[in-house]
């Protein structure tokens, strides 16, 4: 098969669509003829040397793809899938190639009103988000949730996830237009990051219950500001670094709790929890129409380079595919 490899970290024409291995499914695994994977910021720091796969993962980008299950490795035909099967999934790396190897608690149908390709959008956002607003900061209809990159896949999908907990929405993004999009989705309160200090506009609302936070260090103290007692920060990337001064006075007064995770490199036990929360409370949503998978552009995966390109002069809004 074909897979797009990282000769060397580097810009994105590191990426090389070589021949490699066929991946063969391990006990509990299926493997996916891909039809789409899609990109995540992961995927950029991967390419850099910044973030390596976990042991065991293909070397290959790629953390989530859609596509249709071609074999079942040992223990995976009492699973309920079958090969044939239309399928989106959450991987640990791989995506970008014909062919991934992946446990079958990773494994998620093609919702009912999606295409196959339109489902490699969402196994990534959607388990990102449910795992960080439900379990994790416990977001409750009637609160606020803030959320930065509003117009990201994550942030697109958390908005209409929140508003369907019946939550308050408020983002942050950094074009006129990318706000407009967010409200459209469901957003209450638009704030451009360039000419507004999101902190003083949320104090003024009384502040946020919850915040879905990527920036890490250079926002930490912002964010901790923006939350009103007993208020939830949850970092969920570390794109504006990963260290600050945190002012723990502000946290004691306020009763404030920081939450940090990651979801790539946790064990294949807990994944699997969380695709099943996915599928049991987020699929429903999906499959009605409240919660859609919002896709900027296709992209051909042998096109990668030009796809990350694009990812990292945010020119985007919601999810870039690369098809295959």
């Amino acid at each position: 098969m074909y897979a797009m490899r990282i000769t060397a970290p580097g810009g994105p024409d590191a990426l090389s669509w070589s021949e490699v291995p066929d991946p063969v499914p391990g006990p509990g695994e299926v493997v996916v003829e891909v039809a789409a994977s899609a990109l995540n910021r992961a995927d950029i720091a991967q390419r850099e040397g910044a973030y390596p796969p976990p042991p065991g993962a293909p070397e290959y980008p790629g953390l989530e793809c859609s596509g249709t299950i071609a074999a079942l490795g040992s223990g995976a035909h009492d699973s309920g899938w079958a090969v044939g099967d239309p399928v989106c999934a959450l991987l640990a790396g791989g995506g970008y190639a014909e062919r991934v190897a992946v446990p079958v608690g990773q494994l998620l149908p093609v919702p009912k009103g999606v295409g196959t390709v339109e489902a490699a959008a969402l196994p990534e956002a959607a388990c990102t988000v449910w795992s960080n607003l439900v379990p994790e900061a416990r977001l409750k209809s009637g609160e606020t949730l803030l959320v930065h990159g509003g117009s990201s896949g994550i942030g697109t999908f958390a908005i209409q996830f929140a508003r369907e907990l019946g939550a308050r929405v408020a983002v942050t993004a950094g074009s006129d237009e990318k706000l407009d999009f967010c409200r459209d989705l469901g957003a209450e309160t638009a704030i451009n990051y360039r000419t507004e200090d999101f902190t003083e506009r949320m104090r003024s609302l009384g502040g946020a219950d919850v915040v879905l936070d990527l920036m890490g260090g250079s926002y930490l103290d912002a964010n901790l500001r923006s939350l009103k007692t007993g208020g939830r920060l949850v970092v969920i990337a570390l794109m504006g670094g990963r260290s600050a001064e945190l002012d723990l006075g502000r946290m004691l007064v306020k009763r404030l709790s920081v939450h940090a995770t990651t979801l790539r490199s946790r064990p294949v036990e807990e994944k699997a929890a969380i695709t099943a929360g996915v599928r049991d409370q987020v699929w429903p949503l999906v499959e009605k129409g409240a919660v859609r998978p919002v896709i900027d552009r296709t992209v051909p995966m042998r096109e990668a380079a030009e796809a990350h390109r694009i990812m990292e002069s945010s020119a985007h809004t919601g999810k870039i595919l690369l098809t295959l």
